[in-house]
């Protein structure tokens, strides 16, 4: 594919809900810088991600609404857009397990609220939603394509199949054109990096900024596969911008994979400070933790053209260079 996939959102209708967060500010920026016409959703609940300062210097070129997915304006919001970016969630595994609840609410009940107001009110609008590589479980094989059994080992998992079957039926018996997104561990600027409750690549940058102590659970060996945020983006914009995505789902992901100790000291090197070290795992996490795990992207390249693009190192040395620049708005 070529740029083309970016030249068609100039003056387009875009809705990202979720976008105050750690992905939706990012992809909402790029879709302004591309002249679409951006409203961003967000709810801004503490701890969730979502922050103001992520649309800083794009106040002007991004309409901000907040508004809480679980509520009942959507359909309002969803009118005359024409592509949707369903990035509202809840991220944390942790979370998930202690208020299992509100994880159902928002990652669950939601999306049905919300395609219901795309069937009623805008049935032409074409939606990716961000899917995550933690339906899987731990993997029977390695690298983990599409096809692969959907056993996740936690209620955040659960639930995020449910969202994205959702969007699938909805695309099967309704005819909206939706499609997913399977992400994997995404990084960059505008992270939420104040607590370690969504995921370890928040707080290990945390720690590499301000030069401390890196814990690693259990030996460090378990490898995982990592997507810069940009990378990210480039491939919402891919699938909201081609007919060939709707009704698919798509890994996102990076067949290189690195031990979670080697990206300790790959952080070390970057943040020009600090250390690593090896911790036992704490019960909680240890129940939930999948091992190794690294996917296969030939379907997202064979239908988005999309691959990751940004080194492991230079994302790193430019994510911790932004929070060294924004500390205050993010530690």
């Amino acid at each position: 594919m070529s740029a083309d996939h970016r030249d068609f959102y100039r003056g387009r209708r875009v809705l990202v809900t979720g976008g105050l967060g750690f992905i939706g500010s990012n992809l909402c920026r790029t879709l302004a810088d591309l002249g679409a016409l951006v409203t961003a959703v967000d709810s801004l609940l503490p701890d969730y991600g979502g922050n103001l300062f992520n649309l800083a210097g794009y106040e002007d070129r991004v309409r901000i609404n907040i508004a809480d997915v679980r509520g009942h304006g959507m359909e309002y919001l969803v009118r005359g857009q024409e592509v949707l970016f369903n990035l509202a969630g809840q991220v944390s595994h942790i979370d998930s397990m202690t208020d299992p609840l509100t994880d159902l609410e928002i990652n669950c009940t939601s999306q049905l609220k919300l395609l219901e107001a795309v069937r009623k009110g805008n049935p032409e609008l074409k939606i990716v939603y961000a899917g995550t590589r933690q339906i899987y479980g731990r993997p029977l094989y390695l690298p983990v394509d599409e096809k692969h059994l959907l056993q996740p080992v936690d209620v955040n998992g659960i639930n995020k199949i449910s969202g994205e079957f959702y969007h699938l039926v909805y695309h099967q018996v309704h005819g909206i054109r939706a499609s997913s997104l399977r992400l994997t561990n995404t990084y960059g600027p505008r992270q939420l990096i104040r607590h370690n409750r969504q995921g370890f690549i928040g707080w290990f940058v945390r720690k590499a900024v301000l030069g401390e102590e890196i814990p690693v659970f259990g030996d460090g060996s378990q490898r995982r596969d990592f997507n810069h945020v940009f990378d990210v983006v480039d491939a919402f914009l891919r699938a909201g911008a081609i007919d060939a995505s709707d009704g698919q789902v798509l890994n996102l992901g990076d067949e290189h994979p690195v031990s979670l100790l080697d990206l300790a000291k790959l952080l070390v090197e970057v943040g020009g400070g600090g250390s690593y070290t090896l911790v036992p795992f704490p019960p909680e996490r240890k129940r939930i933790d999948i091992g190794d795990f690294f996917a296969d992207v030939s379907k997202a390249r064979a239908v988005l053209g999309w691959a990751p693009s940004i080194p492991l190192r230079r994302g790193f040395e430019e994510t911790v260079a932004y929070y060294r620049e924004h500390r205050e708005h993010y530690l």
